[in-house]
This record gives C-alpha cells, structure tokens and sequence, in this order.
C-alpha cells in the first residue's frame, strides 16, 4: 500500500468510528421516531386531527373534530391529564374573547385536572391551553409569555395566527 493511500485510510478511521458511536447511541429509532401524518381529505364537514406530537415532548395525541366560526380547522390534543379531562367535556362550543391582543380565551363549565402535568413551556401561536388559576381555556394567536406551572398546553390548533386572533366561536367534538 503506497503512502497516500495509507494517510486516508488513517484518516477515515477516526471519522467512522465517530459515526458509529453516533449512530448506536442516538434515540431515534423506527419506533419513537417522530413522524407526521397527513390530513383528513378536503371534502369532510369537521376533519379528524391528526399529528405527532408537539414539540412540548407529549405523545399519543387524541383525535378531535374542532370548526373555528363554522368553519373546519385541522387540531389535536395532547396526552396530557389535563387534555383527557377536557375531552371529556366534548362535544363542547364555546365564545371566544379577545384577552391581552395575544389569546382568545372562553371560560369552561368546570376546572379540569391539572394532576400529573408536564413541565411548563410557553405557550406558542395556535396552543390551545388551559389557565388553571381561572380555569379557561385560552387559544394563542401570538406566542405566549414565560413558561409557567398555571398554563397547561392541551394541544394544536393549525391556523394562521391572523384567523385565530379573529376567531368569535369555536366547536370541538369528539373524533368520529
């Protein structure tokens, strides 16, 4: 083997070495993951959500039915206590009003369980979450302040911030 070829290979050595740590320690496998999935098909009255999950690290999201002003709009819920206790209120439609030009917010007709939450994220344009302390349900069309312990993300709704920020009603139901 001639020099030249010997320095390559002596530098490649290093490099596929690396590799392969990289590649044997990294969590992402075919089983966990994360993976999207396509939207119910455009002629449905009230599509079935479906998405992975957020980027708040919850999985398993549930499937719901969501209109927006009568309109359908493409959402999912977490896995999270405190969205499988909001699913149990569904079907649900609620008023929307305006709350600091950041959220449309509704009140529920009861707290929901707040046990076992994750830890706090900020709240990012389209969560749906709830404010425990008052217990409402808030909508974000801007992104949210600091996360806190009294905000719970329950899911995603997928619209632009400019037709969440107008939004006056919205209807969930549950997954058909």
């Amino acid at each position: 083997m001639n020099r030249a070829a010997r320095r390559l290979l002596a530098g490649a050595a290093p490099a596929a070495v690396l590799l392969l740590t990289v590649t044997a320690c990294s969590s992402e496998t075919p089983e966990n993951a994360p993976t999207a999935t396509s939207s119910a098909s455009a002629g449905q009255q009230e599509p079935t959500a479906s998405t992975s999950s957020s980027a708040s690290g919850r999985s398993t999201p549930m499937n719901i039915r969501v209109t927006l002003d009568g309109a359908p709009a493409k959402a999912t819920l977490n896995d999270s206590p405190a969205a499988r206790d909001f699913a149990a209120l569904l079907p649900l439609t609620l008023g929307l009003e305006d709350f600091h030009s950041m959220e449309r917010v509704a009140d529920l007709p009861r707290k929901l369980d707040t046990s076992g939450a994750p830890e706090p994220v900020a709240a990012t344009v389209g969560d749906i979450a709830y404010y425990a302390p008052w217990g409402n349900l808030a909508l974000f069309h801007q992104n949210g302040p600091a996360p806190s312990a009294d905000l719970l993300i329950l899911g995603h709704l997928d619209v632009s911030a400019d037709r969440l920020g107008r939004a006056t009603r919205i209807t969930f139901g549950p997954a058909s």
